[in-house]
């Protein structure tokens, strides 16, 4: 399994992009920055779209890709979730007053999006991985997501704070290589952070305990306007098997 890191922040800026990430070329989870990223022709071969929650920096570029890739593919592009997650999605953004309905364009019968519901705790498939969502401690509904094939399996934490059922069935897997967790702010923000439902690193070291041993552990969804001190509060943690991801970077399990 490849995971290229397309968007690690939780904020926009010229030198930050948010949460996107692409895994084996076709499926992406979350879309905060898949146009920026992604040329157009990678971006035609994105065919699925995994969507924590709600929220604009995990979902802002969705439109644009749609609107790129509209013409230039065989099929319709899949936004997978839960229903907590789609429906929002329908409701607020595809709802030909925020974006044209792409469900319904250029047909009912051929159109060129189309939403997936998944049952939270169910596996499911999508272009030659498996899924499970697990609801995790946000403001809005939020899921993590446990993805694998045959050989490895990843999760992602969304964002969320202190949280339990999705940290749990990771304990499960023996075949888990790595962790992708949020981390949004320095330790100096802890209100904040327990307010909108995020970690910082005293919290994440907390959640660390949950975690299956020795498995590295990916962090993500940083503010920008405080990286520096969220940098050093990390490092102070001295976990040697905690990374701080940025754009571009790629793993491969």
């Amino acid at each position: 399994m490849k995971v290229r890191v397309l968007g690690a922040y939780g904020g926009s800026s010229p030198w930050h992009r948010q949460t996107s990430f692409l895994l084996d070329g076709t499926v992406a989870l979350d879309a905060g920055a898949l146009t920026q990223s992604l040329t157009l022709d990678e971006q035609a071969r994105v065919r699925s779209i995994l969507v924590t929650h709600s929220h604009l920096d995990h979902v802002a570029s969705l439109p644009f890709l749609v609107e790129n890739v509209f013409g230039r593919t065989e099929g319709p592009i899949e936004i997978i979730g839960p229903q907590d997650v789609t429906s929002l999605l329908q409701g607020h953004l595809f709802n030909d007053a925020i974006w044209p309905d792409f469900t319904r364009i250029p047909t009912h019968f051929l159109p060129a999006v189309t939403f997936r519901t998944v049952e939270e705790g169910t596996p499911f498939r999508v272009n030659g991985l498996q899924g499970l969502a697990l609801s995790v401690s946000h403001v809005v509904p939020t899921f993590g997501y446990l993805l694998w094939d045959d050989r490895s399996c990843v999760v992602f934490s969304g964002d969320t704070g202190p949280t339990e059922a999705l940290w749990a069935e990771a304990r499960r897997r023996d075949d888990l290589k790595a962790i992708f967790v949020e981390c949004s702010f320095p330790d100096s923000m802890a209100e904040i952070a327990e307010v909108s439902r995020h970690l910082t690193p005293a919290t994440l070291a907390l959640e660390m305990r949950k975690f299956p041993a020795g498995v590295p552990v990916n962090l993500y969804h940083m503010k920008p306007p405080t990286l520096p001190q969220l940098r050093a509060d990390v490092a102070a943690l001295s976990e040697p098997r905690v990374r701080i991801l940025d754009d571009g970077d790629e793993l491969e399990f």
